[in-house]
């Protein structure tokens, strides 16, 4: 069968389908992904196809409109501010979906990004289509949704905020389906009407947030999605030099988060560390964290957090589902540092999982506040062994597995 995966946004929503990419291809399926082209070299090496999708995330992140995101971090003016930034460019994605699906596909798998402009393109093509999302956007009564950055507002008001979100939501991609269904060829019909009856796995564990009760039928829990690492990557020598030449150093890195001072935030990331007195390895990423090299300070690049996060004492973050995810799997106490959209869910989540003492968020974040949070993460041993525990417990699961059953049975049902 020829799978398409389209997904959009920063490297948390690409690397997830790159390991299950793998395992459909494993599987006998013929698997490509379309997504921006600043991950080609990530999707190619994971043995899958790639197709172009528009949009230089990194670049809009940096812009005026991705920095007012930043400043506004969740809530309903963050909602406003991902509206303005996301909408000029979705009648491009649905154009270019479109194209991909059309090189031949059999299946289409979408994400949260791109599942209603992805819904009608399927629609066209007369094939099945299955959502594959990393957070819970369902409404529901059992926490608020994960994009406003608030707790609970009790059952009644999670609830009702849940269902404003998901209206947000639909509204923000309503113009470009309507376009996209009209250039198809297809009837109007509205993006809730479509979403309602559409069928939804999650990549996350169960373990980390369990099924709400109140969910619909058609919405399951699978397990995560663990990114592809290419087999033959060899760390640097010089990080190997690093990590044995003392103790577990902490990991230091707010992967796709971009920020307006990387200097200024590099700056206060090293001060608390020198007051920590802990020694640590900082991850660039798209923040831009760099230092001289020092005994104490190694400076990285991109490298495979499954190999990284098991070596280090804890992990300093910025809360995004996959290295959530990642800290997670790798059984490392953590300290979030949250910023916007999803990031203060994660965030309370590994607090009430007991790996984290908890959050210190990014308009807050002082060397003083980041040391003192450093060092109850690392001088507890509640949160270490919490940490253990829940890696234990994802090893007994296979979320993949879960997607090919799915898939099986959407096929099947497709057929006939």
């Amino acid at each position: 069968m020829r799978i398409l995966i389209a997904t959009a946004g920063s490297r948390g929503d690409v690397a997830p389908f790159t390991g299950l990419g793998a395992r459909l291809h494993a599987a006998g399926h013929q698997v490509a992904v379309a997504t921006h082209t600043t991950f080609a070299d990530t999707v190619r090496s994971a043995g899958l196809e790639f197709w172009p999708l528009p949009v230089d995330p990194r670049a809009e992140l940096a812009s005026e409109r991705g920095q007012n995101l930043l400043r506004t971090g969740t809530g309903p003016l963050g909602i406003v501010h991902l509206t303005r930034l996301a909408r000029s460019f979705m009648p491009g994605l649905g154009d270019a979906i479109a194209a991909a699906t059309s090189a031949g596909a059999d299946l289409l798998l979408t994400t949260g990004t791109t599942a209603a402009l992805g819904q009608v393109v399927a629609e066209a093509a007369g094939i099945p289509t299955l959502t594959l999302q990393l957070q819970p956007m369902a409404p529901t009564r059992e926490f608020a949704p994960v994009v406003t950055g608030t707790r609970s507002l009790g059952a009644a008001g999670n609830l009702l905020a849940g269902h404003a979100v998901q209206a947000a939501v639909d509204h923000l991609f309503a113009p470009a389906v309507r376009g996209l269904r009209r250039q198809l060829g297809l009837p109007q019909r509205s993006v809730a009407h479509a979403r309602s009856s559409h069928s939804v796995l999650h990549g996350f564990s169960p373990v980390v947030v369990p099924r709400p009760a109140d969910w619909r039928p058609g919405l399951a829990v699978a397990g995560y999605w663990w990114p592809h690492t290419d087999p033959g990557w060899q760390p640097p020598q010089r990080l190997l030099d690093f990590l044995a030449a003392g103790p577990p150093p902490v990991y230091v890195g707010f992967g796709s988060l971009v920020v307006p001072d990387p200097e200024r935030l590099t700056r206060t990331v090293l001060a608390a560390l020198r007051a920590a007195r802990v020694r640590a390895v900082l991850q660039s990423g798209w923040s831009g964290l760099v230092t001289a090299d020092s005994d104490d300070v190694l400076t990285i690049g991109d490298t495979p957090h499954d190999w990284l996060f098991p070596r280090v004492a804890a992990t300093v973050h910025h809360a995004g589902a996959g290295t959530t995810a990642a800290t997670l799997r790798a059984g490392t106490p953590t300290v979030p540092v949250p910023a916007q959209l999803d990031a203060p869910f994660w965030s309370t989540r590994l607090t009430r999982l007991g790996t984290s003492p908890g959050p210190v968020p990014l308009p807050q974040l002082t060397a003083a506040r980041l040391a003192t949070a450093i060092r109850r993460t690392l001088d507890t041993p509640h949160h270490r062994n919490c940490a253990r525990a829940l890696a234990t417990a994802l090893t007994a699961e296979d979320g993949t597995a879960k997607v090919l059953t799915a898939i099986d049975r959407l096929t099947d049902s497709h057929s006939r």
